[in-house]
């Protein structure tokens, strides 16, 4: 998740394909349905943990996945996404859909507040919203508006952000207007990006908002405490004016920060924490346990070039050289040993199928090219790429996640690389809300990053490579390529089969041109509690619904 702006938009004819999600499969209870309260442990607290710190809870600036993972749960929009992202209730009560799907009007519950009391209204949404698309924001997530009416007009500087397709008609009326229908509009709704921002408080606190959990409010099922920005541990509190209160039963979820895995297998393992994250030989010895859960991800771990700062990243001979060094094989099966795959292309496997056909289009768009182990190949094309940049040796710095899978990721890519003659690695891990920052800043020459589909349609990865992306942080390009994205965002929007093959060019093209080396398809195995039971996981989008988690006696 990280994710991308500028000609990536949403106006997709084909119906959305989500995913199959995951919730507890050893508890049928839901946050919609109640659980049984006599069977409830007499202490409701949960002690969780996270690879890494978490970066932001700003709506408009967040990118990560834990930030929204966050705020997927101390805030709320106009749904929430449920089990296998079914939309559940949440601010909306109600929604009234145009015969042409281009007018949304949504009436908002009257019981709804934030944890200031204030109460949560239809101005909180187009406050929030325009935010969001102001350029001066520099919020990397609007490009998920674009489709609202006078969306990208404004995120270009060419209209007021007062023109945006939102209107409060009182304070429990919402109509929105697109510029085409978008099928899978509502689940968007349930995406942090398009949560209410109380403006009150945005001014009170100004530079200092959100920067803190105490700079900030929060109107869904818990509030979050603790956290100063900095340090790694922090709170999340039951919401005692959370209008559905009754449905949520943990009082406290504790989060921190636990980079190593041992020792997240021991804090588990002495009841220190309900849940960890494993890794390599853990996943082996802990699969068969009855605490064991794979958290299957439509994510992708890929090396990103920095194009402008490298100008022999420019050379295609040098990119595939580096990319054929690579054996992947070897990464997801004894470095990484956690059920991670090896990569057909850069959209994950499993993310969507052919309308017509139902192949899955990581295999329809495998070319081979920007994922296969050659090392001869790749020897052979370095040498003609050196001599082309008229060098003998070059030294880059490899940017990763200082955590055990960065880590482990980022030797294993320098030994690999370091086998093309005169091509030293230097390895450089730092903190991911660092990496994060660095990254979007372009102050990085080779980088380890994590990217992850919000929804189960090939464009939510394809859509980052578009010259103009925000989150194109390597700044490739290719002219045929943005055609083709283009095409599929808009001529063939409304043709499924034609839209489908542009964006099966478009994939061809970025794996041909190696416009980045994919390197694994992730997941995450980890251990939770059995009497940790009714949360939600979805591979697609936010993973983590903790609304009805509640601890079993």
């Amino acid at each position: 998740m990280k994710f991308k702006k500028g000609s990536v938009t949403l106006l997709v004819a084909l119906p959305l394909l989500l995913l199959a999600a995951c919730g507890n499969g050893k508890s049928s209870s839901s946050s919609s349905n109640g659980v049984d309260k006599s069977n409830l442990a007499a202490k409701q607290v949960v002690n969780w943990t996270e690879k890494s710190e978490l970066p932001s809870i700003d709506p408009s600036i967040a990118t990560d996945q834990i930030s929204f993972n966050v705020m997927n749960n101390t805030n709320e929009g106009l749904y929430r996404l449920g089990k296998n992202n079914k939309i559940l209730p949440g601010i909306a009560t109600k929604t009234k859909v145009s015969k042409d799907g281009k007018t949304y009007t949504f009436t908002l519950r009257k019981n709804a507040k934030w944890s200031n009391g204030d109460k949560v209204t239809a101005k909180d949404f187009v406050y929030s919203w325009q935010r969001i698309n102001n350029p001066k924001t520099g919020s990397q997530y609007a490009y998920l508006y674009s489709g609202i009416k006078n969306a990208d007009q404004i995120q270009a500087g060419k209209k007021p952000v007062s023109s945006l397709g939102i209107k409060a008609d009182g304070n429990y009326k919402l109509t929105v207007t697109l510029e085409k229908a978008i099928p899978y509009f509502k689940l968007l709704m349930g995406f942090p990006s398009f949560f209410p921002q109380n403006q009150k408080v945005v001014e009170k606190y100004g530079d200092k908002y959100a920067t803190q959990s105490k700079y900030q409010v929060y109107n869904g099922p818990f509030t979050l405490q603790g956290w100063t920005g900095t340090n790694n541990k922090w709170s999340l509190v039951k919401n005692k004016n959370y209008w559905d209160k009754k449905h949520v039963y943990l009082d406290k979820l504790n989060d921190q920060v636990v980079k190593d895995t041992q020792t997240g297998l021991n804090l588990f393992q002495g009841k220190q924490v309900d849940q960890t994250i494993l890794s390599g030989t853990q996943v082996a010895n802990m699969k068969s346990s009855k605490s064991f859960f794979l958290g299957r991800e439509a994510r992708n771990a890929y090396l990103e070039y920095n194009y402008k700062k490298i100008k022999a990243f420019q050379n295609l001979d040098i990119r595939q050289a580096m990319s054929l060094a690579i054996n992947r094989k070897q990464l997801v099966n004894n470095v990484l040993a956690d059920g991670s795959t090896v990569p057909k292309g850069f959209v994950t496997d499993g993310l969507a199928s052919n309308p017509k056909t139902g192949e899955d289009f990581a295999k329809e768009a495998y070319t081979g090219t920007g994922v296969n182990y050659d090392l001869t190949k790749a020897k052979k094309l370095w040498a003609k790429g050196l001599k082309a940049e008229g060098k003998k040796s070059v030294t880059y710095t490899l940017m990763a996640d200082d955590t055990d899978a960065g880590k482990k990721t980022a030797e294993f890519l320098q030994s690999q690389l370091e086998k093309l003659p005169g091509l030293k690695i230097n390895v450089q891990t730092i903190p991911y809300k660092t990496r994060l920052a660095r990254s979007a800043k372009g102050q990085f020459q080779l980088v380890i990053t994590l990217w992850g589909a919000d929804f189960s349609d090939p464009i939510s990865d394809l859509g980052l490579f578009t010259s103009d992306n925000s989150f194109n942080n390597g700044k490739w390009g290719n002219k045929e390529y943005d055609k083709l994205i283009d095409k599929a965002n808009n001529a063939d929007a409304n043709n499924t089969q034609k839209r489908w093959e542009d964006m099966v060019k478009a994939e061809k093209i970025l794996m041909n041109q190696q416009g980045n080396a994919p390197l694994y398809n992730g997941v995450v195995p980890q251990l939770i509690n059995t009497k940790v039971k009714g949360y939600i996981y979805n591979t697609a989008g936010v993973p983590w619904n903790w609304k009805g988690v509640y601890v079993e006696k």
